[in-house]
């Protein structure tokens, strides 16, 4: 090796789980010890004077295990505090060599171990997962060149554009100090007092309303860098570049009353639907694209690229789609793992820089500052899950929880004593270099005019939205708005914000809320009028893959009928779960035992896409006086989801009171046994929702 050449290390999709190996402890067939090794003979009673004497303060075992337990919780990140993760692997498409040096983005035979967390922003650890939100998506890989960490969400924009206002709309957001309500909800006084006297929140609030802030699973959602980034070859050239992620199985989001009612029913809703999906199989796989722009086309778009409130539009520049993102392994400790790691927006390699983003800008601070109080000291980057796995050379030594076993005598630079050692990449081209941006201007507390416009992208999003999704976040206005106590707060935001987005929009949330109807003073900007893209009505639903269908019976139920609409369903990629009263098995109409799944008490529609109705005389009659059924099937039609039925199962709808040739409903009083009743079901299920249902609301459910 040359004299300055950069250690190298060998890395594949597999590396980061076999450099934690060696930190992982089996205990089985194992003695048990104390922490210092030293075995244990009795974990069950203290040592102490006499059977019922006092404990001696000599027991060191005992006074181990407490300290531990009394130590054994770290403090939960101020916001993205609920998460879930997995570790998988990213693969770039082609070399990025024109655009980016990264190493991990030019060898498409290279996969780069990664690991993904995601997360709610505003709640606790102890909140529910389905609550409307902000979603965090953030991914660290673990490169040759050292771990890079794209810290982002799953909306492309933020609520401020000055990370010094941060603790300001976090602490808004949050509970109200003065009685600690509500927890992991915006629906308050002080978040809506903060957005009324803030308008450069508008953007960022029309997405937090929309259906983007209630996704129906970490696998569903998109992802996105929020800032703007740089990407720089190895000539030194740099361009812009916004970062995307694109799940391959599309964008689905829940409405507002499964989310409501999955908070109780299941609170762990996305966690155990990523974790389940990892241990079957299914593995979640996202593209990461790029809006690549170059620094002499930055004026044509008449978007300011520094501000953190803004998007570039899908139709001025396209999403190039460079690589894939597989999670494919669940953590295997969460705790060392999932709590453990620690994303910095500070963490980047060679080829990629960041550009003067205020928000980012403080990020860059902010993250590393958090860890050090979380983690309890410097060496963070010590825990396994941090590790890199590029080689770690430098003169940083001892504090709390430090691993490292320095040798040698030299801890400074320059030194002789060393060797010089370690060395500077000079030459070799192989540190990392910061951008040369030319910079220059007064020393002040000033915001850039570009930075004014604050509602322009609003109504763009607003009015990109499909029908259906503006009736959503109007009602999410509606919701929230009228949780706040303070007349005044509504007041402003009906007229500093919403009169300044779209007339129909603050027409609509006026009335509802009993205010007057302020004028609205709307001055659109920009190029387009709508982007498509911004809507998740307009995105492909081709696929039914890891869907979850239930299938309700009861004894009698048509069992080949059950077992061929099953198998058919199941070939597609999807998942049909049977459910009856009881656990166990129910009788098919000939006699034979269905398995069964889960039991009704234990589920409900909310957890599933779509509702299957098999017929037999018998198992519908016994359906239609549940009224646990009946509920189960009201629910699904009025949340918008697919509903099919064969046979008998017809008069389980009419029961219900629901069209048999209402949107969303395929029913056939015939077997499936003709294809076309599997092909129409199908199409039904892939698209998620029927919107068109204009009886939806007068469903008892």
């Amino acid at each position: 090796m040359a004299k300055n050449d950069q250690e190298s290390v060998s890395i594949n999709e597999n590396s980061k789980v076999e450099a934690l190996e060696r930190n992982r402890a089996d205990p089985t067939g194992r003695q048990m010890t104390t922490d210092q090794g030293i075995g244990i003979e009795n974990t069950d009673d203290s040592l102490r004077v006499g059977a019922r004497g006092p404990t001696l303060l000599e027991d060191f075992h005992f006074r181990e295990k407490m300290m531990r337990f009394d130590h054994e919780r770290i403090p939960e990140r101020v916001v993205h505090a609920r998460g879930s993760a997995a570790h998988g692997y990213f693969q770039v498409y082609e070399s990025m060599a024109e655009y980016s040096k990264a190493r991990f983005l030019q060898d498409p035979s290279v996969k780069t171990p990664v690991f993904v967390r995601f997360s709610t922003v505003a709640g606790s650890r102890g909140s529910a997962d389905t609550v409307r939100d902000v979603r965090g998506f953030a991914v660290k890989f673990y490169t040759e060149e050292g771990n890079f960490d794209l810290v982002g969400n799953n909306i492309p924009v933020f609520f401020i554009q000055d990370g010094i206002k941060f603790p300001d709309v976090i602490h808004a957001v949050k509970p109200e100090p003065h009685h600690e309500m509500p927890q992991a909800a915006s629906a308050h006084d002080s978040f809506w007092d903060f957005v009324s006297l803030v308008p450069e929140t508008a953007h960022m609030v029309m997405w937090a309303m929309s259906d983007r802030a209630l996704p129906r699973s970490f696998r569903m959602m998109e992802g996105f860098g929020v800032h703007t980034f740089r990407l720089v070859n190895a000539q030194g050239v740099s361009r812009f570049v916004k970062f995307h992620w694109k799940p391959l199985l599309g964008v689905a989001s829940l409405v507002w009353d499964e989310s409501q009612k999955l908070a109780g029913k299941d609170p762990d809703y996305h966690r155990r639907d990523l974790w389940e999906a990892i241990e079957q199989g299914d593995f979640p796989e996202y593209e990461l694209g790029v809006q690549i722009i170059e620094e002499s086309d930055v004026d044509k778009l008449g978007i300011e690229l520094l501000d953190p409130t803004k998007i570039v539009p899908e139709e001025l520049v396209p999403v190039r789609r460079i690589g894939k993102l597989t999670l494919n392994r669940n953590p295997t400790n969460f705790f060392a793992e999932t709590e453990q790691v620690a994303f910095c927006v500070a963490n980047i390699v060679p080829g990629i820089d960041f550009t003067d983003d205020p928000l980012m800008q403080a990020r860059l601070f902010s993250y590393l500052d958090t860890q050090l109080t979380r983690l309890g000291g410097p060496n963070f980057a010590e825990i396994p899950i941090n590790r890199p796995l590029a080689p770690v050379h430098n003169h940083q030594q001892d504090g709390f929880h430090r691993q490292t076993i320095n040798a040698g005598r030299a801890n400074y630079h320059p030194n002789s004593l060393g060797g010089g050692c370690p060395m500077l990449s000079v030459g070799n081209k192989s540190g990392f270099v910061h951008h040369p941006e030319k910079l220059g201007g007064q020393k002040a507390r000033v915001r850039s005019e570009s930075f004014g416009d604050h509602f322009s992208q609003a109504t763009l999003f607003f009015r990109s939205l499909s029908k259906p999704e503006q009736e959503h976040l109007i009602e999410a206005l509606l919701f929230e708005l009228g949780k706040v106590e303070r007349k005044e707060i509504r007041q402003r935001v009906v007229e500093r914000i919403l009169a300044n987005i779209d007339g129909e929009l603050v027409t609509r949330v006026a009335e509802g809320l009993g205010l007057p109807v302020p004028r609205a003073s709307v001055t659109p900007k920009g190029k387009l009028e709508k982007s498509p893209a911004l809507s998740i009505e307009n995105l492909k639903k081709e696929s039914i893959q890891t869907r979850r269908i239930a299938a309700l019976v009861a004894d009698g139920v048509d069992a080949a009928e059950l077992a061929s609409v099953r198998a058919a369903i199941e070939k597609m990629g999807a998942k049909v779960k049977v459910i009856a009263k009881r656990l166990g098995t129910v009788k098919g109409a000939g006699g034979q035992p269905v398995e069964v799944d889960k039991s009704a008490p234990t589920t409900a529609s909310i957890e599933y896409d779509a509702v299957f109705i098999p017929g037999g005389a018998a198992s519908v009659a016994a359906l239609k006086k549940d009224g646990d059924a009946l509920h189960f099937v009201q629910e699904a039609y009025r949340h918008c989801k697919a509903l099919g039925a064969t046979k008998e199962g017809l008069e389980l709808l009419r029961a219900a009171g629901i069209a048999v040739n209402a949107p969303g409903v395929v029913a056939t009083e015939a077997g499936a046994d003709g294809g076309a009743f599997i092909s129409t079901f199908v199409a039904a299920i892939a698209k998620h929702r029927h919107w068109e249902r204009a009886d939806k609301d007068g469903v008892p459910a």
